[in-house]
């Protein structure tokens, strides 16, 4: 099994911006994270991190040929507003999950909205970084009862 995570804007600051919002745990911590589950069961977790719209766009867009199965995107501040992220979600047909570390529906009113969550399977939010396990979990289940 192949996934994709993709972090979009800022989330490689983690452990240095907003510790009482994000967590103290920084960005080489959630990639370790990532990777130990990934050796744990034995799946192909590629990560990826931009702070650009079209990189992440790119990004999404090479997964359609390289044998990715399932993407599990926190797209940052880009949720509520990237219209083409969100048609790049689209454009491929496989499952996605949308991860959040902070539960944004308890944050300021703009990021109450996410246009990227309609085309995802499903969303994540405000469990930390133990959302993406929880999302990878998820695609592996949507992925086995497939």
């Amino acid at each position: 099994m192949k996934l994709l995570v993709i972090n979009g804007p800022n989330i490689n600051f983690l452990g240095i911006r907003e510790k009482e919002v994000y967590g103290k745990e920084n960005f080489n911590y959630l990639l370790k994270l990532l990777k130990d589950k990934g050796e744990k069961e034995s799946i192909l977790i590629d990560t990826y991190q931009s702070n650009c719209e079209g990189k992440i766009i790119n990004r999404i867009q090479e997964a359609y040929f390289d044998g990715t199965e399932g993407i599990i995107i926190n797209p940052g501040a880009y949720t509520h507003y990237s219209y083409a992220i969100r048609d790049a979600l689209a454009s491929i047909e496989l499952p996605k999950i949308e991860v959040h570390i902070s539960n944004v529906h308890t944050r300021e009113e703009f990021r109450h909205v996410s246009v990227t969550a309609p085309v995802c399977t499903g969303q994540i939010v405000g469990l930390g970084l133990q959302g993406y396990i929880l999302a990878i979990d998820a695609i592996k289940n949507i992925l086995n009862d497939k």
